[in-house]
């Protein structure tokens, strides 16, 4: 036995017959609608002022479809890891402090960068540790803010 399946659009303003479905985006909000072809070419020429105005977002996926976006280590600074291994390595043989995993200092950072042009910091000694601490104590950091408590409903 074989079957035919056919199925009809239904404009969904008036309940004729409908030529496509027409899919926007508004306000972060995908809809789709059935329409004629009447009604269609009356909603893009209602939305072609702003479209004209409007900008692209992007590379957006179309409409309607949904894509998973794939989620990508990243160093945050375009580094590969292999550049910040020989960054760390770089400044740990300089006697700068850097730690093993996470963020590199700015200060670190920039002593690489500019490790052709300058020579490195040596490790700081006891007789320079007095200026270093005097800089460290002016540059201490701010205490946190507390958070304000929402009165007790009850009182």
């Amino acid at each position: 036995m074989a079957q035919i399946t056919q199925v009809t659009l239904v404009d969904d303003l008036d309940g004729g017959e409908a030529a496509e479905s027409v899919s926007f985006s508004l306000d972060g909000k995908t809809y789709e609608i059935d329409l004629s072809a009447k009604h269609a070419a009356a909603l893009r020429d209602a939305f072609a002022p702003f479209i004209g105005g409007a900008r692209r977002a992007g590379n957006a996926a179309k409409v309607g479809s949904q894509q998973r976006m794939s989620t990508v280590r990243s160093t945050g600074s375009g580094r590969s890891r292999g550049e910040t291994a020989a960054i760390r390595e770089w400044a740990n043989a300089n006697g700068l402090e850097v730690s093993t995993r996470g963020r590199i200092s700015s200060a670190v950072l920039e002593a690489y960068e500019n490790r052709a042009t300058a020579p490195a910091t040596a490790p700081v000694t006891e007789a320079a540790a007095e200026p270093a601490e005097t800089v460290a104590a002016e540059a201490q950091p701010k205490p946190k803010r507390r958070t304000r408590k929402k009165a007790d409903a009850a009182a």
